[in-house]
């Protein structure tokens, strides 16, 4: 249970600087893809996820990449959002060697469609993106 007493906007305003601190320009067009749908989805995601979980502390923003991009690659079936989370983590100052290496460990854990289903979204992202 969160014991937080901090006001709603503080926490949703600390969470839109996160969001874009980590994702730049593409969170923002996750959030903007749920207005229609689900504003209040895109509210828990900035509230929640980075207003809450991305600002605290425990972690770097590239040790929560890796594990996001681990978890994600993992599950095989979120590319969409394993792209969006491959650009933060090149945001965030992760080189491609290292996201590469997160998704090999992966194919331990998950498998080898997992990884190789990871490694293309990487590829993806890598091309569109003035990486090393």
């Amino acid at each position: 249970m969160l014991h937080n007493t901090e006001p709603l906007n503080a926490v949703y305003q600390r969470g839109q600087k996160r969001l874009f601190e980590v994702d730049s320009h593409a969170g923002q067009a996750v959030i903007d893809s749920l207005q229609d749908i689900s504003p209040d989805f895109a509210d828990y995601v900035i509230q929640f996820g980075f207003g809450q979980v991305y600002s605290r502390a425990g972690l770097t923003l590239q040790q929560r990449e890796l594990a996001t991009i681990a978890a994600l690659t993992a599950m095989g079936n979120a590319q969409p959002q394993l792209k969006v989370h491959i650009g933060a983590a090149l945001n965030v100052g992760l080189s491609q060697t290292e996201i590469v290496e997160t998704m090999i460990q992966m194919s331990v854990y998950a498998g080898f469609p997992a990884a190789l289903n990871g490694l293309f979204a990487a590829k993806e992202v890598f091309a569109g993106h003035n990486c090393e």
